[in-house]
């Protein structure tokens, strides 16, 4: 296909695949002639994966580029490639200051409980122990049970996810439908919580 065709299918505007092109985010096409190329479902594919990394993920123009060196490089593995795609996402997540001790150890508690590996370093530790922070900060006392259950319905919802994914074998489309199932994910479960919870409310309270 030709870029004005790429550019239909992809929804990414002519100019911004060109851009791409000289960043070197999109491999080059066929050359047909000294100012035409062709494209094939491999661009189409990599520019999906770009839109979702830099419109639903909020990555710039760098940290795509690191990402997309590292899916091109094949020496990384899948699971890696995810993990790390993932968190770059939440990268903007640790506090400069840090979460206490005692946060760390709640988070680590929790987690643990479920049977999680959590690397000491990983943002979303931070992330945990933060809002169990916050939680004690405005005086709310944490319910174990009621921790437990959150952290039971994540483990649920985590396997979900890499279900929907892991059948995939193209990378690009692997590490789309995980940013874009992630982000466009917690909004969906806040929605759902919400109406679960009206639902519930309005059945406890009629006879």
């Amino acid at each position: 296909m030709r870029i004005s065709e790429l550019s239909e299918h992809s929804g990414s505007p002519v100019p911004s695949i060109k851009y791409y092109l000289r960043e070197g985010l999109l491999h080059r096409g066929e050359r047909t002639s000294p100012n035409q190329a062709r494209y094939d479902r491999s661009h189409l594919r990599r520019l999906r994966l770009i839109r979702a990394l830099t419109e639903v993920g909020g990555l710039s123009i760098a940290d795509t580029r690191a990402l997309l060196e590292g899916v091109d490089g094949e020496s990384t593995s899948h699971h890696d490639l995810l993990g790390h795609t993932l968190m770059t996402v939440d990268a903007d997540v640790r506090d400069s200051s840090g979460p206490q001790q005692r946060d760390l150890e709640l988070a680590d508690t929790l987690t643990g409980k479920q049977g999680w590996h959590v690397y000491p370093d990983s943002p979303m530790r931070d992330r945990l122990a933060q809002v169990l922070a916050t939680f004690r900060a405005l005086g709310m006392e944490l319910d174990q049970d009621w921790l437990d259950s959150y952290a039971a319905a994540a483990d649920r919802l985590a396997q979900a996810d890499l279900e929907y994914v892991g059948g995939l074998t193209d990378v690009d489309e692997l590490l789309e439908k995980a940013v874009i199932g992630t982000v466009l994910g917690d909004s969906l479960l806040a929605a759902l919580r919400r109406l679960a919870q009206a639902s519930i409310s309005r059945g406890q309270q009629e006879p």
